[in-house]
């Protein structure tokens, strides 16, 4: 009789090199203070105690995760990478929590973290959240202002910092490693003062984060379109600015909700640009209940 081939053990963990939940939040902490009093305040520790858990934390995890200095603690490359991670792990814990409790109870409770830009968080979100807190009283909307530069609410998304981004998304693409769709594609506008003769001969006004990737090479192609002469911090000072005389400028729809008086609106014709907006998510939350009902309701708004 044959003897049977031996059955390959399971590859083992050893558990001293797992990370525990305490770690991660001290990790996070040193990250969001820049310092280990700093943090060891934050959490009611002693600043040994910080210390002893960061350097058991680097052993574990076989790199330098900050830099010590006078001026306190700066995270490496590979603490940076460390802290993002321990923020959305946390934050799956906190998940695991409130969705245990949701399926025993029947509700759906606990804090949902938005990141959004400003004309987003100011005439999109307001209807939507008012829909979903009223299907869905449990859920505790928290809702951030992040502007859409460098990385933008994608990158509060991706370093655990927000559970839902409602973002800009260039050229119709979601950053490596997450997830989402686009909910609208709102067009650009001329607008100038009301009654203006002549609004293209007028100096431009912009801001900061208007002409993203998605509108370069149109703008590139407009020969009346001058350099700004006034570059302001947000689309709301612009349309102040716009509505006194000073200027026009070239804006999306979402800008353009409540426009002051003496603000002059033209469709810039068929080929005029757009910017497309979603939300983005990880793809650990997509499948929330808290995540997938704002989604629903993002998606409801739309239509």
């Amino acid at each position: 009789m044959t003897a049977a081939p031996p059955v390959a053990s399971a590859p083992t963990v050893s558990a001293a090199t797992d990370l525990a939940p305490h770690e991660l939040r001290i990790l996070v902490a040193v990250d969001r203070e820049r310092g280990f009093s700093a943090a060891a305040k934050v959490l009611g520790l002693t600043q040994s105690a910080i210390s002893h858990s960061i350097r058991g934390t680097e052993r574990k995890v076989g790199a330098v995760l900050f830099e010590r200095g006078r001026k306190g603690a700066t995270p490496t490359a590979a603490g940076a990478a460390a802290a993002a991670h321990a923020r959305r792990v946390l934050r799956l814990l906190d998940t695991l929590v409130a969705e245990a409790r949701s399926a025993e109870r029947g509700t759906v409770a606990g804090p949902l973290r938005i990141a959004a830009f400003r004309s987003a968080a100011l005439y999109l979100l307001p209807p939507v959240l008012e829909r979903l807190t009223a299907r869905h009283p449990g859920i505790e909307p928290e809702v951030r202002v992040v502007r859409e530069l460098g990385a933008g609410t994608a990158g509060e998304v991706a370093e655990g910092r927000a559970d839902v981004g409602i973002a800009t998304i260039g050229a119709g693409s979601v950053p490596a490693g997450l997830i989402g769709d686009v909910l609208l594609e709102e067009p650009y506008s001329l607008v100038h003062p009301a009654g203006h003769p002549d609004p293209r001969s007028l100096p431009l006004v912009d801001w900061h984060e208007n002409c993203g990737s998605y509108t370069r090479q149109w703008w590139a192609g407009q020969d009346w379109i001058p350099r700004a002469t006034v570059l302001t911090e947000d689309d709301g000072a612009v349309l102040s600015m716009v509505s006194r005389g000073l200027g026009m400028a070239i804006m999306p729809a979402l800008s353009l909700n409540e426009a002051p008086d003496g603000i002059g609106i033209t469709d810039l014709g068929p080929e005029r640009p757009t910017r497309s907006v979603g939300y983005i998510t990880t793809p650990e939350l997509a499948s929330s209940v808290s995540v997938r009902a704002l989604i629903r309701e993002l998606r409801a708004a739309r239509r």
